[in-house]
């Protein structure tokens, strides 16, 4: 079980503001729009997403064990990361 709350929160986490949920609530505040439809069709586009993603991490870590996978993962989050912040002090 903590496997499944460390992922859990890790994506809930990185799912909160992202370009994905503001687009999910745009849609939902369209008036001629079912609220439920829109929960339905988002939810059902994580799952596939989701899949796709772990489908492409365990055709990676077959294809790619001898690479340090967590550690190339992590550097891109830290850089996407500073890159971000660079482009707020920028103005951006």
């Amino acid at each position: 079980m903590t496997a499944f709350f460390t992922v859990f929160a890790a994506v809930f986490l990185a799912e909160l503001g992202d370009k994905t949920q503001l687009a999910t609530v745009l849609f939902a505040s369209d008036e001629g729009k079912s609220k439920l439809l829109v929960f339905f069709a988002a939810a059902l586009a994580l799952i596939a997403s989701t899949g796709a993603a772990v489908i492409a991490g365990a055709a990676a870590d077959r294809w790619l064990a001898a690479l340090p996978l967590k550690l190339i993962a992590g550097a891109g989050f830290v850089i996407i990361g500073a890159f971000m912040i660079i482009e707020h002090f920028r103005g951006a």
